[in-house]
């Protein structure tokens, strides 16, 4: 079967021009040119979606080692225009024969006909294998500017630094709180306590966390923890952590009293 011209295929991957009804027909009869403008067709899609970005990030250094790898492998395929020359330089010899030559190879080692299309389609297979290393080639280095584009995309926001952490305390069960239950509280930088809890006991009413004093036992609540084991809870402006250094975790009711419930699960001091 003969295949479509390399170079017409790329040409449609570009989308150049259009498939004559030949050529459809045989595109689609002929699995290896359609891999074969598949493949074209995926790096030119590349090639479209980085027109619009500017300036680049420098692909990463395998991204180029593999090109020079797979360009050392290529160098070793003969070339579209020498296996064009040899082929017509065959063409010519066979045809200089004189009419009475047998068919099979010569005194001077010329190839016969039947012995030149096997050496044309070696070299067709040569050509489509350096084909198709170029094209991978090719693709790795698109897919890797474009996956390291995607990564610093100026016009993307980038992710918010995590806040700095001030003052953080281990918090372990307090009073008859089963042993298991623990957390771990953080001040964060940006006014908020980050507080982290496990293997809490159920209550039937709901979690408070409190900071207090432990010279005098005064305390405020700083907000309630619901089912999750996470929570941020903003913290009052200029809040004195060196004097209300104890953060408490407790079971309250509800009942409206905005008191205490004298019910601590958790407890543990503020360093840092």
């Amino acid at each position: 079967m003969q295949h479509l011209e390399h170079e017409r295929l790329v040409f449609l991957a570009l989308g150049e021009s259009d498939a004559d009804n030949g050529e459809s027909t045989h595109l689609d009869t002929c699995g290896h040119c359609r891999t074969e403008l598949t493949a074209l067709r995926q790096v030119a899609g590349l090639g479209v979606e980085t027109q619009s970005l500017g300036d680049l990030p420098d692909p990463p250094e395998h991204i180029w080692q593999g090109i020079a790898a797979e360009i050392r492998a290529a160098e070793a395929v003969p070339s579209l225009t020498e296996a064009r020359r040899q082929q017509a330089a065959e063409q010519a010899t066979i045809g200089q024969r004189p009419s009475g030559s047998p068919a099979g190879p010569t005194a001077s080692g010329v190839a016969g006909p039947e012995s030149g299309g096997r050496s044309r389609a070696r070299r067709r297979a040569g050509w489509s294998r350096w084909a198709a290393t170029a094209v991978t080639a090719v693709a790795a280095a698109a897919i890797g500017v474009v996956g390291t584009v995607s990564v610093l995309r100026p016009d993307e926001p980038a992710p918010a630094p995590t806040p700095a952490v001030l003052a953080s305390a281990p918090l372990a069960a307090f009073g008859s709180t089963p042993k298991s239950a623990q957390g771990d509280a953080r001040i964060l930088q940006n006014g908020q306590l980050h507080l982290h809890v496990a293997n809490l006991p159920r209550v039937p009413g709901y979690y408070e966390v409190w900071l207090i004093n432990p010279t005098n036992m005064e305390m405020f609540s700083i907000g309630t923890l619901g089912g999750d084991s996470d929570a941020l809870l903003p913290l009052p402006p200029n809040v004195d952590l060196k004097s209300y250094s104890v953060v408490d975790v407790s079971a309250e009711k509800y009942d409206n009293n905005t008191r205490h419930s004298g019910d601590s699960l958790l407890r543990g001091t503020l360093t840092g």
